[in-house]
């Protein structure tokens, strides 16, 4: 049997637009097949049914040869909530999918998932502002499929969902964004509001349901139906840049008025993720956020957004495990934690101030 292997995602490598700011860019795309029972109604004979149909339209198709396979049932409970920390499956195809599996391409850029809350979900995720980008791929890969698949369709909704608020297009776009200028200085919940406003969703790391921590905020639009597909990116996208102006003026003035303070908190948090002996998993995520503010505002080099993200995978406590390559409890993760991250800083060697 394969075994889940870890290894850096193509948006945990950094680099793309606005990398300062914006963590990585998502697009995910749900589909349906006709004259099939959508999977949360479907019996175990029709979501296998639909498993049959989609796999063997997959094996013909020369693009996605190349992509590997993976079924839910041959994963561990352990390795399906590492694809979830790494945003590379959705909670619900990890805990409740009948006959779910997904392919994913070599960089892990691009996944499809198969029985999840529809028949078919294909995401693509990409590091920076690249939303434009993002739906490129998963359009592609969504315009092979429907060659061979029929999707369920009308005419004057659009291609129908499981859940209703995904009619029409079908398309939900999201940007993970590092704000901590915005959340320090208490700009944070006027932000939000102005967002909810304009139909846009603000959530944490891992999505609807989860807390703000880190300063981590995930923005992804609310509305599919009534808008074209590039009506939506482009709106997000032109909301986001306004997002970042406002994260980078606010970094500005902090910089200007509290340098010391904030070179203090980031070398700060560098020591403790260097030399500290137990780590849990949230103070790991806000150290992470405070070093990689240092790094952005040039008060300290020799780190990088590749490794920032490399950390701030690896700490979560299922990548953990698997990287320990057994289960832990909670104060094992906490002990196994600062071993994996000083494994990370050591290879970058020592860390330096930036001389004005």
């Amino acid at each position: 049997m394969k075994q889940l292997q870890f290894k850096l995602s193509r948006w945990m490598q950094g680099g793309g637009p606005d990398s300062d700011i914006i963590i990585s860019s998502r697009v995910r795309i749900a589909r349906n097949l006709k004259e099939h029972s959508f999977p949360c109604l479907a019996s175990d004979q029709e979501t296998e049914a639909a498993m049959s149909k989609i796999g063997a339209v997959v094996s013909e198709m020369a693009e996605l040869k190349s992509f590997k396979y993976w079924s839910m049932d041959a994963l561990s409970e352990l390795e399906k909530k590492a694809l979830v920390e790494k945003h590379l499956i959705s909670p619900m195809l990890a805990s409740n999918s009948k006959h779910g599996a997904f392919y994913l391409r070599a960089d892990e850029a691009i996944s499809i998932m198969v029985n999840e809350e529809d028949h078919l979900r294909i995401q693509a995720i990409l590091p920076g502002l690249q939303l434009s980008e993002a739906w490129a791929e998963a359009s592609h890969f969504d315009d092979l499929l429907e060659q061979k698949l029929d999707y369920a369709f009308d005419d004057h909704y659009g291609y129908l969902t499981a859940c209703p608020t995904n009619i029409g297009t079908g398309l939900r776009a999201s940007v993970m964004l590092h704000l901590p200028a915005m959340i320090m200085s208490g700009q944070i919940n006027r932000l939000l509001g102005a967002l909810s406003q304009v139909g846009l969703a603000v959530r944490g790391l891992y999505g609807e349901g989860t807390e703000i921590i880190g300063n981590l905020v995930q923005v992804s639009n609310q509305v599919t139906l009534g808008q074209s597909e590039d009506e939506i990116i482009n709106n997000l996208q032109g909301i986001i840049r306004q997002v970042v102006e406002q994260e980078q003026s606010a970094r500005q003035t902090m910089l200007d008025k509290q340098r010391a303070n904030i070179a203090d908190k980031s070398w700060r948090a560098l020591g403790l993720l260097k030399y500290a002996q137990v780590i849990s998993s949230q103070e790991a995520i806000q150290l992470i956020s405070d070093l990689r503010l240092g790094y952005d505002l040039g008060l300290i080099k020799s780190v990088d957004h590749r490794l920032l993200n490399e950390l701030l995978v690896l700490i979560r406590p299922a990548c953990l495990q698997l990287l320990a390559g057994r289960e832990l409890n909670e104060n094992e993760r906490d002990l196994e934690r600062p071993v994996r991250i000083k494994e990370v800083l050591n290879r970058q060697g020592n860390t330096n101030f930036i001389e004005d």
